[in-house]
């Protein structure tokens, strides 16, 4: 039988990648308690459906940064695709394109963002880290703006990497020698070692660049806050899938106030813990203008490249359709949160 749902996807994905880049997948930090969160969380959150509503015409479309997309659910960027298929984040970008999604691809790629660019038909937003210095940075953002990306994501809640124990245990490098980190062929890797950020690095990335920055990685009102004052376009709201500081919020339970603090002034997404089309709903409904979904695309990507990364945001936005007409919301902008009960 064909996967019915993402966890489908996930068992085959498991039986088919070994055990060190499984884990690197699908690990966390520490005694992973916020990657597990992640997911319960959306458990813990009851959805108050309205009856007797015309639900024969269900609009999923929406757009983000002004950009019109089917769907609100985003391929949110993360590292080394050839590990789960050969032809890795060039596969990821087709598979997103034939489902009309929206790719954030990342800095730690195994293809270079020219070639990603070339393979996708749908729109890109680029993921930044600041690895060496903020002339190797610069130089991203110049050849992301080439190529044709239409934003710069900035992950901010990584001063270090995260303690992934599950993944240390194996002793195996990442990417592993056979793979390179395609974006800084012709740097020493020595010499690419993480940046301090602070946010000048901001008012940096904003002065260098007129492409919309989102700032991905905050969790709280303070952070929000300042995130707007230094002009960003958007906010992700994300604990980077668990894999950074263990024990912080989950992205959904810091969702509302961060919604509440920038008071429509940017746009604010939601990462992390998205496995069915009713936490898609959930998000929408606490003030996600769209989500960013992870793990699920690489599960997708190991069983069927291109193809599986198109069937699970087929098997997503089928859900959320469904999910919505069962609530009584034909539209996203009948969504709102009276249709939530937290806990």
């Amino acid at each position: 039988m064909d996967p019915l749902n993402v966890f489908d996807y996930e068992l085959l994905a498991k039986e088919r990648m070994d055990p060190a880049s499984w884990d690197f997948y699908a690990g966390g930090s520490d005694d992973e308690m916020t990657l597990r969160a992640n997911q319960a969380d959306f458990a813990r959150i009851r959805l108050r459906p309205r009856v007797l509503v015309d639900v024969s015409h269900c609009d999923t479309s929406t757009s983000v940064l002004g950009l019109p997309v089917p769907m609100p659910l985003l391929v949110a960027p993360t590292s080394i695709h050839c590990l789960a298929h050969p032809e890795g984040e060039c596969a990821t970008a087709q598979g997103a394109g034939a489902a009309g999604a929206l790719m954030i691809a990342s800095t730690d790629a195994t293809r270079p963002l020219e070639e990603i660019a070339q393979a996708a038909s749908g729109p890109l937003w680029f993921q930044l880290y600041i690895y060496g210095s903020q002339e190797i940075a610069r130089g991203l953002v110049r050849r992301a703006e080439a190529t044709g990306y239409q934003a710069i994501v900035l992950t901010v809640d990584f001063p270090v990497m995260g303690n992934r124990e599950r993944h240390k245990r194996h002793g195996v490098p990442m990417p592993p020698p056979q793979l390179v980190e395609a974006n800084f062929v012709g740097i020493a890797p020595e010499s690419l070692k993480i940046v301090p950020m602070t946010w000048e690095t901001v008012t940096w990335l904003r002065s260098l660049t007129s492409l919309p920055i989102l700032l991905k990685g905050i969790l709280t009102v303070e952070d929000a806050r300042l995130a707007v004052e230094h002009g960003v376009s958007g906010i992700i709201v994300s604990n980077h899938g668990g894999r950074q500081l263990d024990g912080v919020m989950t992205s959904i339970e810091a969702l509302p106030e961060v919604v509440d603090a920038v008071t429509g002034r940017c746009e604010v997404y939601l990462d992390g813990g998205i496995r069915r089309g009713t936490d898609i709903l959930k998000a929408l409904a606490l003030g996600a203008r769209a989500v960013l979904v992870g793990r699920p695309i690489l599960w997708g990507l190991t069983v069927n490249g291109a193809a599986g990364v198109q069937q699970i945001l087929s098997i997503l936005h089928t859900e959320l359709e469904r999910a919505m007409k069962l609530a009584g919301c034909p539209t996203l902008a009948s969504i709102n949160r009276a249709l939530v009960k937290l806990p």
